[in-house]
């Protein structure tokens, strides 16, 4: 299992601000956030963070690992 982090808009529309899911790659995040139409077209606008560090759709995922879900931010 690994441990998802939702952040703003991206929390308020999923309905939680963590979650733990079965996923090998940050594209399984994807899709399994990515339930509703508005909920895709936030998701998709977001940024992600494995551990920290930023990661693409493609990036795999170890059972432990944590995915920051990031939507873009306004202000400076």
């Amino acid at each position: 299992m690994i441990t998802v982090r939702l952040f703003a808009a991206a929390a308020d529309v999923v309905g939680t601000k963590q979650l733990k899911i079965q996923a090998e790659t940050v594209a399984d995040v994807i899709e399994q956030l990515s339930d509703a139409q508005t909920t895709t077209r936030v998701i998709a606008r977001c940024s992600f963070l494995v551990n920290g560090t930023k990661a693409e759709p493609e990036t795999a995922l170890d059972d432990d690992a944590t995915v920051d879900v990031l939507p873009p931010f306004a202000g400076g």
